[in-house]
Protein backbone atom coordinates (compact mmCIF):
# COMPACT_ATOMS: atom_id res chain seq x y z
CA UNK A 1 0.00 0.00 0.00
CA UNK A 2 1.05 3.31 -0.79
CA UNK A 3 1.22 6.35 2.00
CA UNK A 4 2.05 9.96 1.83
CA UNK A 5 5.43 10.71 3.97
CA UNK A 6 4.03 14.38 4.11
CA UNK A 7 0.62 13.58 6.21
CA UNK A 8 1.19 12.91 9.80
CA UNK A 9 -2.30 11.16 10.38
CA UNK A 10 -2.74 7.32 9.79
CA UNK A 11 -3.91 7.08 6.23
CA UNK A 12 -3.37 4.60 3.26
CA UNK A 13 -4.17 3.76 -0.63
CA UNK A 14 -4.39 0.05 -0.60
CA UNK A 15 -3.20 -1.94 -3.56
CA UNK A 16 -4.00 -5.17 -5.16
CA UNK A 17 -2.88 -7.09 -2.76
CA UNK A 18 -6.38 -6.89 -1.36
CA UNK A 19 -9.68 -6.44 -3.47
CA UNK A 20 -12.26 -5.22 -1.16
CA UNK A 21 -15.12 -6.61 -2.94
CA UNK A 22 -17.16 -8.61 0.02
CA UNK A 23 -14.29 -10.13 2.01
CA UNK A 24 -14.81 -9.38 5.37
CA UNK A 25 -11.54 -10.40 6.39
CA UNK A 26 -9.86 -7.70 4.16
CA UNK A 27 -11.92 -5.10 5.32
CA UNK A 28 -10.85 -5.67 9.25
CA UNK A 29 -7.61 -6.01 7.86
CA UNK A 30 -7.52 -2.84 6.25
CA UNK A 31 -9.05 -1.10 9.26
CA UNK A 32 -6.82 -2.33 11.60
CA UNK A 33 -4.18 -0.81 9.49
CA UNK A 34 -5.68 3.05 10.00
CA UNK A 35 -5.77 1.95 13.76
CA UNK A 36 -9.89 1.06 14.10
CA UNK A 37 -12.30 -1.57 14.11
CA UNK A 38 -14.01 -2.58 10.44
CA UNK A 39 -17.43 -0.88 12.60
CA UNK A 40 -15.43 2.60 12.72
CA UNK A 41 -14.46 2.68 8.98
CA UNK A 42 -16.96 5.18 7.31
CA UNK A 43 -17.56 4.49 3.64
CA UNK A 44 -20.27 7.03 1.29
CA UNK A 45 -22.17 5.31 -1.50
CA UNK A 46 -20.10 6.84 -4.31
CA UNK A 47 -22.82 8.32 -7.51
CA UNK A 48 -19.64 10.71 -9.20
CA UNK A 49 -21.01 13.83 -8.13
CA UNK A 50 -19.85 16.48 -5.38
CA UNK A 51 -22.46 15.90 -2.25
CA UNK A 52 -20.46 15.72 1.05
CA UNK A 53 -20.88 14.02 4.02
CA UNK A 54 -19.65 15.45 7.19
CA UNK A 55 -18.89 13.41 9.85
CA UNK A 56 -18.48 15.20 13.12
CA UNK A 57 -16.84 14.29 16.85
CA UNK A 58 -19.73 12.96 19.18
CA UNK A 59 -22.00 12.96 16.43
CA UNK A 60 -24.12 9.50 15.57
CA UNK A 61 -23.77 7.92 12.19
CA UNK A 62 -26.46 6.81 9.95
CA UNK A 63 -28.26 3.92 9.88
CA UNK A 64 -27.35 3.54 6.43
CA UNK A 65 -24.13 4.71 4.34
CA UNK A 66 -25.06 8.33 3.09
CA UNK A 67 -24.55 8.99 -0.82
CA UNK A 68 -21.96 11.19 -1.27
CA UNK A 69 -18.32 11.50 -3.38
CA UNK A 70 -16.78 13.94 -0.46
CA UNK A 71 -16.47 12.41 3.14
CA UNK A 72 -14.97 15.45 5.79
CA UNK A 73 -14.16 14.49 9.34
CA UNK A 74 -13.06 15.65 12.64
CA UNK A 75 -13.67 12.35 14.57
CA UNK A 76 -10.89 10.58 15.56
CA UNK A 77 -12.61 7.21 16.74
CA UNK A 78 -13.58 6.85 13.20
CA UNK A 79 -11.45 6.31 9.52
CA UNK A 80 -13.02 7.79 6.67
CA UNK A 81 -12.57 6.61 3.22
CA UNK A 82 -13.50 6.25 -0.60
CA UNK A 83 -13.32 2.98 -2.97
CA UNK A 84 -11.53 3.55 -6.61
CA UNK A 85 -10.91 1.64 -9.29
CA UNK A 86 -9.31 4.04 -12.16
CA UNK A 87 -10.86 7.14 -10.39
CA UNK A 88 -8.73 9.28 -8.74
CA UNK A 89 -8.81 9.24 -4.53
CA UNK A 90 -7.52 12.37 -2.78
CA UNK A 91 -6.73 12.93 0.80
CA UNK A 92 -6.65 15.85 2.46
CA UNK A 93 -4.87 16.74 6.06
CA UNK A 94 -5.48 20.04 8.00
CA UNK A 95 -2.32 20.69 9.85
CA UNK A 96 -3.79 23.35 12.32
CA UNK A 97 -7.03 21.48 13.36
CA UNK A 98 -6.25 18.06 12.81
CA UNK A 99 -9.42 17.75 10.34
CA UNK A 100 -9.08 14.79 6.92
CA UNK A 101 -11.13 14.30 4.26
CA UNK A 102 -11.44 11.80 1.48
CA UNK A 103 -12.82 12.56 -1.96
CA UNK A 104 -13.35 10.08 -5.28
CA UNK A 105 -12.76 12.30 -8.14
CA UNK A 106 -13.84 10.58 -11.56
CA UNK A 107 -13.59 12.47 -14.69
CA UNK A 108 -17.53 13.66 -13.95
CA UNK A 109 -16.55 14.60 -10.55
CA UNK A 110 -13.16 16.74 -11.81
CA UNK A 111 -15.57 18.22 -14.26
CA UNK A 112 -17.56 19.35 -11.33
CA UNK A 113 -14.68 20.70 -9.36
CA UNK A 114 -15.02 17.79 -6.98
CA UNK A 115 -11.48 18.89 -5.09
CA UNK A 116 -12.37 22.87 -4.84
CA UNK A 117 -15.56 21.29 -2.97
CA UNK A 118 -13.59 19.08 -0.71
CA UNK A 119 -11.28 22.17 -0.20
CA UNK A 120 -14.82 24.35 0.87
CA UNK A 121 -16.75 21.36 3.00
CA UNK A 122 -13.30 21.48 5.25
CA UNK A 123 -13.38 25.22 5.69
CA UNK A 124 -17.39 25.19 6.15
CA UNK A 125 -17.20 22.06 8.33
CA UNK A 126 -14.37 23.12 10.56
CA UNK A 127 -12.59 26.28 9.79
CA UNK A 128 -9.77 24.90 7.49
CA UNK A 129 -7.39 27.40 6.17
CA UNK A 130 -6.75 26.11 2.35
CA UNK A 131 -3.25 27.39 3.49
CA UNK A 132 -2.83 24.51 5.81
CA UNK A 133 -4.14 22.11 4.06
CA UNK A 134 -1.93 18.44 3.34
CA UNK A 135 -2.99 16.76 -0.29
CA UNK A 136 -2.37 13.63 -1.40
CA UNK A 137 -3.30 12.36 -4.84
CA UNK A 138 -3.20 8.56 -5.02
CA UNK A 139 -2.94 5.92 -8.04
CA UNK A 140 -5.41 6.74 -10.97
CA UNK A 141 -6.03 6.39 -14.24
CA UNK A 142 -3.42 8.75 -16.23
CA UNK A 143 -2.83 10.57 -19.15
CA UNK A 144 -1.14 7.52 -20.66
CA UNK A 145 -4.32 5.67 -20.66
CA UNK A 146 -7.45 8.25 -20.00
CA UNK A 147 -8.51 8.24 -23.29
CA UNK A 148 -12.59 9.92 -23.94
CA UNK A 149 -14.63 11.35 -26.04
CA UNK A 150 -15.61 14.79 -26.72
CA UNK A 151 -18.90 14.74 -24.04
CA UNK A 152 -15.82 14.33 -21.61
CA UNK A 153 -13.82 18.03 -23.34
CA UNK A 154 -16.94 19.43 -23.15
CA UNK A 155 -18.01 18.81 -19.37
CA UNK A 156 -15.20 20.19 -18.10
CA UNK A 157 -16.36 23.37 -20.33
CA UNK A 158 -19.94 23.14 -18.84
CA UNK A 159 -18.40 22.86 -15.36
CA UNK A 160 -16.67 26.45 -15.35
CA UNK A 161 -12.92 25.05 -16.86
CA UNK A 162 -11.33 27.72 -18.50
CA UNK A 163 -9.96 27.06 -21.91
CA UNK A 164 -6.36 27.46 -20.72
CA UNK A 165 -7.32 24.66 -18.14
CA UNK A 166 -8.77 22.63 -21.05
CA UNK A 167 -5.96 22.91 -23.16
CA UNK A 168 -3.95 21.93 -20.10
CA UNK A 169 -5.79 18.60 -18.88
CA UNK A 170 -6.61 17.50 -22.12
CA UNK A 171 -4.17 16.00 -25.12
CA UNK A 172 -5.63 16.04 -28.69
CA UNK A 173 -5.89 11.98 -29.88
CA UNK A 174 -7.20 9.95 -32.90
CA UNK A 175 -10.42 11.60 -34.21
CA UNK A 176 -12.35 13.56 -32.05
CA UNK A 177 -11.09 11.84 -28.97
CA UNK A 178 -8.91 13.15 -26.17
CA UNK A 179 -6.61 11.90 -23.40
CA UNK A 180 -7.34 13.10 -19.87
CA UNK A 181 -4.25 14.09 -17.48
CA UNK A 182 -6.98 12.95 -14.22
CA UNK A 183 -4.27 13.43 -11.33
CA UNK A 184 -2.94 16.86 -13.36
CA UNK A 185 -6.14 18.32 -13.47
CA UNK A 186 -7.25 17.64 -9.10
CA UNK A 187 -3.64 19.06 -8.53
CA UNK A 188 -4.34 22.04 -10.62
CA UNK A 189 -7.86 22.44 -9.07
CA UNK A 190 -6.91 21.34 -5.63
CA UNK A 191 -3.71 24.69 -6.03
CA UNK A 192 -7.06 26.77 -7.45
CA UNK A 193 -8.81 26.33 -4.55
CA UNK A 194 -6.02 27.67 -1.79
CA UNK A 195 -3.88 24.88 -1.38
CA UNK A 196 -0.58 25.42 -1.83
CA UNK A 197 1.62 23.97 -5.14
CA UNK A 198 4.27 22.76 -2.56
CA UNK A 199 1.43 20.68 -0.40
CA UNK A 200 0.52 18.74 -3.45
CA UNK A 201 1.61 15.29 -3.30
CA UNK A 202 0.88 13.20 -6.00
CA UNK A 203 1.29 9.37 -6.61
CA UNK A 204 2.36 9.33 -10.79
CA UNK A 205 1.00 5.74 -10.71
CA UNK A 206 -1.84 4.87 -13.79
CA UNK A 207 -4.01 1.89 -12.58
CA UNK A 208 -3.89 0.79 -16.15
CA UNK A 209 -0.09 1.15 -16.82
CA UNK A 210 0.33 -1.09 -13.50
CA UNK A 211 -2.25 -3.81 -13.39
CA UNK A 212 -0.03 -6.40 -11.72
CA UNK A 213 -0.22 -4.02 -8.43
CA UNK A 214 -3.14 -1.75 -9.01
CA UNK A 215 -7.09 -2.48 -9.77
CA UNK A 216 -8.12 -0.57 -13.13
CA UNK A 217 -11.63 -1.09 -14.44
CA UNK A 218 -10.38 -0.02 -17.82
CA UNK A 219 -7.91 -2.66 -17.65
CA UNK A 220 -9.91 -5.99 -15.98
CA UNK A 221 -13.45 -5.00 -16.68
CA UNK A 222 -16.42 -5.70 -14.12
CA UNK A 223 -14.28 -8.57 -12.16
CA UNK A 224 -11.65 -5.10 -11.13
CA UNK A 225 -11.52 -5.03 -7.56
CA UNK A 226 -11.80 -1.94 -5.29
CA UNK A 227 -8.85 0.07 -3.72
CA UNK A 228 -9.10 2.24 -0.73
CA UNK A 229 -7.91 5.60 -0.01
CA UNK A 230 -8.52 6.19 3.67
CA UNK A 231 -7.76 8.05 6.38
CA UNK A 232 -7.94 9.13 9.69
CA UNK A 233 -7.72 12.08 12.57
CA UNK A 234 -4.66 11.95 14.54
CA UNK A 235 -4.94 11.23 18.29
CA UNK A 236 -1.42 11.66 19.75
CA UNK A 237 -0.38 8.54 18.12
CA UNK A 238 0.04 6.65 14.78
CA UNK A 239 -1.73 3.42 13.78
CA UNK A 240 -0.35 0.49 13.34
CA UNK A 241 2.63 0.19 10.61
CA UNK A 242 1.38 -2.47 8.14
CA UNK A 243 3.77 -5.22 7.73
CA UNK A 244 5.89 -5.64 4.86
CA UNK A 245 4.93 -8.15 1.85
CA UNK A 246 7.79 -9.38 -0.43
CA UNK A 247 8.48 -10.17 -3.45
CA UNK A 248 7.29 -6.79 -5.14
CA UNK A 249 6.50 -6.59 -8.89
CA UNK A 250 8.91 -4.88 -10.66
CA UNK A 251 6.04 -2.46 -12.20
CA UNK A 252 5.53 -1.08 -8.50
CA UNK A 253 9.39 -1.27 -7.43
CA UNK A 254 11.06 -0.41 -9.83
CA UNK A 255 10.52 2.53 -12.68
CA UNK A 256 8.87 4.54 -10.20
CA UNK A 257 10.55 4.39 -7.07
CA UNK A 258 12.22 7.70 -7.45
CA UNK A 259 9.15 9.33 -8.74
CA UNK A 260 7.09 8.58 -5.51
CA UNK A 261 10.15 9.39 -3.47
CA UNK A 262 10.34 13.07 -4.64
CA UNK A 263 6.86 13.26 -4.57
CA UNK A 264 6.69 12.66 -0.95
CA UNK A 265 4.81 9.24 -1.24
CA UNK A 266 6.63 6.30 0.27
CA UNK A 267 5.65 2.46 0.00
CA UNK A 268 4.77 0.17 2.83
CA UNK A 269 3.20 -3.08 2.41
CA UNK A 270 -0.45 -4.23 2.65
CA UNK A 271 -1.20 -5.94 5.81
CA UNK A 272 -2.07 -9.08 4.74
CA UNK A 273 -5.47 -10.93 6.67
CA UNK A 274 -5.26 -14.60 6.89
CA UNK A 275 -6.30 -17.05 4.65
CA UNK A 276 -6.64 -13.95 1.99
CA UNK A 277 -7.36 -15.05 -1.64
CA UNK A 278 -7.04 -13.51 -3.99
CA UNK A 279 -14.81 3.12 -22.43
CA UNK A 280 -15.73 6.42 -22.25
CA UNK A 281 -18.09 7.61 -20.15
CA UNK A 282 -16.69 4.66 -17.60
CA UNK A 283 -15.94 5.52 -13.65
CA UNK A 284 -15.02 3.48 -10.94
Amino acid sequence: MLVCRRIPAAHLFTSRDVVLRGSQQEWEAVAASLGVAADRLRLIRQVHGTDVVVCRQGEVPPSQIPEGDVIVSNDASVAIGVRVADCAPLLLFDSRTGAVAAAHAGWRGTAAGVAAVVVRAMHDAFGTDPADVIAAIGPCLGACCGEVGPEVVEAFRAGGASERSVASWFRAGNGDRSWLDLPGANRDQLQQAGVPCDRIFVADLCTRTHLGRLHSYRGSGAAAGRMLAGIRVSQGSHAKQPRDLTPRSQAATGSHAKELSSHGISRQGARQPRDLTQRVGTEH
